[in-house]
């Protein structure tokens, strides 16, 4: 018997609701100014206040030492052991866009970046181009006609694309063209496989003809593909933990990975006001919610220090309405830490506070990574959050006789 089967045994319908307040890339490091962390700088009284009245912890959101892609991470958080269950970006981008996925499609993740005459990668995000801009290099490329497959490009959000390659015998074995840094250029796409051979000569084909169709865009004059990979079938959430589940997410990506186990995604606007908004206006149709904050992670990855902390404190000042709601229980946590002093995902474990009437709050008083060091929850995997947030909304039965 696996884990999700126990928690399947235990797991009850209740009236009680949950809320997981995933704040991305929300781990931080302390900068040499002030020797602290954006969550140490920025001023939040109400999650302050929460932790206070919290059991608080830092979670590993794959292992020690691992730093988690934000597909992984996100997983660990739904309670599915990210090495188990694995998921390549390019299918999250395609269905949190609605693209009508089909059995045998390769789906890659696809970045606009900027390359200099010699090829060297100088911006890994063009600069985060408009969306409006990205579409119209989207029609561009989907022109583009490849041998032996058709091709599908369609654009996500600022940077974002998807490229989907259909057609028969296909596999999504493949290595990334994106080599994750600055001043080394793109990697050519290398099959895992034998049966990968011709996806990968396709890929490097859609590549290489992007290069041209691009060459004279600025700053958007080449393109990076990662995540290769199929729509998988993984357990329900619902099916699992017995509960009725919404997501609250802007970004793409994360709408698609909640549909992946079977979240109903609700539309929303792109603000974290508006996210709040959703909440509100939803509360009474579900009993769990997983809502998304991105902007802290873009933040984190562009190495603003000020815009992180800042966004922190946004988030802060919502956490009134969210709380007025009266949740059962309130997870506030993260998929993985994003230091602005690093301009990337860390391998930092992620503080975390859970409250409910019926945690037995520690000596906790400050939502940061710090106090939550110090806290009850201790160092955990983040894959036990769920079946924390189920017994403390009184939706597990008693183990053994």
């Amino acid at each position: 018997m696996n884990e999700h089967d126990q928690i399947k045994e235990l797991a009850k319908s209740s009236s009680s609701r949950i809320v997981l307040l995933a704040i991305d890339g929300l781990g931080g490091l302390p900068r040499p100014e002030t020797g602290k962390t954006e969550l140490e700088e920025a001023r939040t009284p109400n999650l302050d206040l929460i932790a206070a009245n919290s059991i608080c912890g830092l979670a590993d959101p794959i292992a020690p030492g691992i730093t988690p892609g934000s597909a992984p991470g996100h997983l660990a958080l739904f309670g599915y052991d990210p090495f188990r269950f694995t998921i390549g970006r390019g299918v999250l981008e395609a269905l949190g866009i609605g693209f009508a996925l089909r059995e045998g499609d390769v789906a890659a993740r696809g970045n606009f970046c900027t390359v200099d005459e010699t090829g060297l990668v100088l911006d890994r995000r063009a600069g985060r181009i408009s969306t409006e801009t990205c579409s119209q290099l989207c029609q561009l490329l989907g022109a583009i006609r490849l041998n032996g497959a058709k091709l599908f490009v369609a654009p996500v959000k600022e940077h974002r694309f998807v490229a989907v390659f259909r057609g028969q015998r296909l596999s999504s074995q493949l290595t990334d063209s994106d080599p994750q840094q600055v001043g080394l250029p793109p990697k050519p796409i290398i099959p895992l496989s034998a049966q990968a051979k011709k996806t990968a000569s396709l890929a490097n084909e859609f590549v290489a003809k992007a290069k041209e169709a691009l060459v004279h865009s600025e700053p958007a004059n080449m393109v990076l593909l990662r995540g290769f990979s199929e729509h998988p079938r993984f357990p329900l959430f619902s099916e699992i933990y017995k509960l009725k589940p919404a997501a609250i997410a802007a970004y793409p990506m994360y709408r698609g990975l909640a549909q992946v186990v079977g979240m109903e995604v609700l539309e929303t606007g792109d603000a974290i006001e508006d996210e709040f908004d959703t909440l509100i206006k939803h509360y009474a149709e579900y009993d769990f919610f997983y809502v998304h904050i991105k902007q802290t992670d873009s933040a984190g990855e562009d190495g603003d220090f000020e815009r992180k902390a800042r966004i922190i404190e946004q988030v802060d000042a919502l956490l009134s309405r969210l709380f007025a709601l009266e949740p059962d229980v309130l997870i506030i946590a993260s998929d993985h830490s994003t230091p602005a002093v690093l301009k990337s995902h860390s391998w930092h474990p992620v503080p975390v506070l859970l409250y409910s009437k019926w945690c037995r709050p520690d000596a906790v008083h400050e939502f940061s990574e710090r106090a939550c060091a110090a806290g009850a929850l201790g160092r955990f995997p983040a894959t036990q959050i769920m079946p924390l947030a189920l017994a403390h909304a009184l939706k597990l039965g008693k183990f053994g006789a």
